[in-house]
């Protein structure tokens, strides 16, 4: 069985080579809008990955019996009814996290990445391959929205994961620190832009890890034919 048809392989590639935010570009509403501290988007991708996850593995057990006729709004209807029981969920037991990412708990119902993986991944293959895909995208998505949550925060207030213990709950309390005491913060870190700023640097950085990467791979293959 070659690499890339090894079931690990589609979870360490979502990781990094086909990134939802990063590579896809997709699911960025959640990415730029709930970012204002890290606490926000480790919550958000936790509640996506799962997501994620269960919708892949349910539509993966049942793509032998569902229609292609009505293929979409079967899967709409059972990502909607895992979205809205994760959503209630995080209202009973991470109800201040909950007050805080509001609607766009809901609004992972509409994510393409969700919808996207169900429909070119879950439908095309077994259980255990669309489990650790949707795993891969989720964690993917979820490092980088960790990374401009983090990135704005720190920028913003100084601090990085304020009020996990609050918002996730009081395990999370060793995430709290304070990175520069008594820095006054910039506004735009906290503001809009400063989510678009950020990510289109992350964007950039990316881009240049991967091409220097290329090169790196170019040189050990020619090097490799040398030696041969």
């Amino acid at each position: 069985m070659s690499e890339a048809k090894r079931p690990w392989h589609y979870f360490t590639s979502a990781l990094w080579d086909y990134n939802v935010a990063l590579v896809q570009m997709l699911a960025l509403c959640p990415a730029l809008a709930v970012t204002t501290t890290a606490t926000n988007g480790l919550g958000m991708g936790l509640a996506t990955t799962l997501v994620l996850i269960l919708t892949n593995a349910i539509i993966s057990a049942l793509r032998h019996t569902i229609s292609p006729e009505v293929r979409n709004p079967v899967m709409i209807g059972l990502i909607a009814g895992v979205v809205t029981l994760i959503d209630m969920a995080m209202n009973a037991w991470m109800h201040e996290l909950y007050k805080v990412l509001g609607l766009f708990i809901a609004l992972i119902v509409t994510n393409c990445a969700v919808l996207g993986r169900a429909e070119s991944f879950s439908l095309k293959n077994p259980v255990i391959p669309s489990i650790l895909d949707g795993a891969g995208m989720g964690i993917g998505f979820t490092w980088v929205l960790v990374l401009i949550g983090g990135i704005r925060e720190i920028l913003g207030s100084g601090t990085l994961f304020a009020q996990a213990s609050s918002l996730l709950g009081p395990h999370f309390q060793w995430l709290e620190i304070t990175v520069l005491p008594g820095f006054q913060g910039i506004l735009l870190a906290v503001l809009p832009p400063g989510a678009f700023i950020v990510l289109g640097f992350l964007l950039a950085g990316k881009r240049v890890l991967d091409r220097k990467r290329a090169e790196r791979r170019i040189k050990s293959h020619g090097e490799l034919v040398v030696l041969q």
